[in-house]
């Protein structure tokens, strides 16, 4: 067992603002407990506008994956872990996804409102295949809402984490690189194909939204030297994913409360027991990291002495 302890939050804040007025009410005894003991020690300070989030590339900074911004090879690394080689080659994570097209915009909904299930993701992937096998990529079933492709056009693609996209307009985030002429189109093949397809059919006639697109994230092959299995002792925690990217505020409060009573409680025991303890508090624009690395009297001082509230840490997210 590991005696060090990494706790890394993602979507610890947030710069929509709904989430302003809930962040500034929030009660985090635990965190503030932390803040206050632990010393900073990192900042990764990035924009809104990046293509992979800071949580992100707080991760690939652990697991041994950095790269370009948009350039974090997650599809690859996914195969590792599952157990098989990903050899040298390019992946990618393929995800069916609903658009909805307004006027002037276009917005992708969260995929798991899709409410997706195997037999119809499998039956899609099926039709879409050969096409994505003209171009040159192998396409593969995981998951409903995550399929995985393999091809020389992803290495060094830099492409917009879904993080990053769902639940937003796309028009910022859309690939439009000569390298991604190929793309681009096989997307506006698929969206017809899927309109067309009985599944689209069978899902509006139940209420349900249809698949219309895909989108490419997580591009690239793994570095050598290879990475190896995530550290021992680092903890994500997931509680405030789906709220955040839903800009459901109630729920994202509800949840902070949930990873303040049972992660940040479990953090302060394990700084009470005398171990090696770091905290990544992660949101749309910068991650920060904090640690009870040993350090000079001055810098232990200002973090008893100096810990700001946790809504105030917060917000410079």
């Amino acid at each position: 067992m590991s005696d060090s302890v990494h706790l890394l939050i993602p979507f610890a804040s947030s710069s929509h603002p709904g989430c302003e007025q809930p962040r500034q009410a929030l009660n985090l005894p635990h965190l503030e407990r932390l803040l206050a003991r632990l010393t900073p020690v990192r900042t990764d300070m990035g924009e809104v506008t990046s293509l992979s989030t800071p949580h992100e590339r707080a991760l690939a900074r652990e697991y041994g994956l950095d790269g370009p911004d948009g350039c974090i090879p997650w599809a690859a690394w996914q195969v590792q872990q599952s157990g098989r080689d990903p050899g040298n080659d390019a992946w990618a994570w393929v995800t069916p996804c609903h658009w909805q097209v307004a006027s002037d915009h276009i917005v992708m909904g969260h995929p798991q409102q899709l409410g997706l299930d195997g037999a119809d993701s499998q039956a899609l992937l099926a039709a879409m295949k050969p096409y994505f096998e003209q171009d040159g990529i192998t396409l593969e079933y995981h998951a409903p809402t995550l399929w995985l492709a393999r091809s020389e056009v992803f290495r060094g693609l830099a492409t917009a984490s879904l993080d990053r996209v769902q639940g937003r307009p796309l028009d910022d985030w859309m690939l439009r690189t000569p390298q991604t002429a190929p793309l681009r189109r096989l997307q506006q093949e698929m969206q017809m194909l899927l309109y067309t397809h009985a599944v689209h059919d069978e899902r509006v006639r139940g209420g349900q939204l249809p698949v219309n697109s895909f989108w490419i994230s997580g591009t690239g092959a793994l570095p050598e030297p290879r990475p190896s299995a995530p550290p021992a002792g680092l903890q994500v925690t997931h509680y405030l994913h789906d709220a955040a990217v839903l800009d459901d505020w109630p729920a994202w409060t509800a949840a902070w409360q949930q990873v303040d009573g049972l992660d940040c409680a479990r953090l302060c025991a394990a700084l009470a027991q005398g171990q090696s303890v770091s905290l990544t508090l992660c949101g749309e624009r910068a991650a920060q990291t904090w640690s009870n690395a040993p350090g000079g009297l001055l810098r232990r001082l200002t973090a008893v002495f100096g810990g700001r509230r946790a809504a105030g840490v917060l917000a410079a997210l």
